[in-house]
């Protein structure tokens, strides 16, 4: 079941940016702070958002921390308004 962190996660558009983003590939939060010309703790606020939702996931490699889409979580949501519909 869809949940309320899902809704307020999409509701940003620097977020919404972040998910195109990774939708193509994985990235570091540098790497997207860089396209989206904002500071690294804006970065770091936004991907702790989206990974809240469950809609992006972490793979750590060495000091870093790469992340990546989580499409599930979009397909529930997909099935949540088609029923609606």
């Amino acid at each position: 079941m869809i949940n309320d962190k899902v809704f307020k996660a999409l509701s940003d558009v620097n977020r919404r940016k972040i998910i195109r983003l990774l939708r193509k590939e994985a990235m570091y939060p540098s790497d997207l702070a860089e396209k989206l010309n904002v500071s690294r703790p804006t970065m770091s606020e936004h991907l702790k958002v989206l990974k809240n939702a469950g809609l992006v996931e972490t793979e750590r490699q060495g000091n870093s921390i790469l992340y990546f889409f989580n499409a599930s979580v979009l397909e529930e949501l997909i099935v949540y308004f088609m029923e609606i519909l």
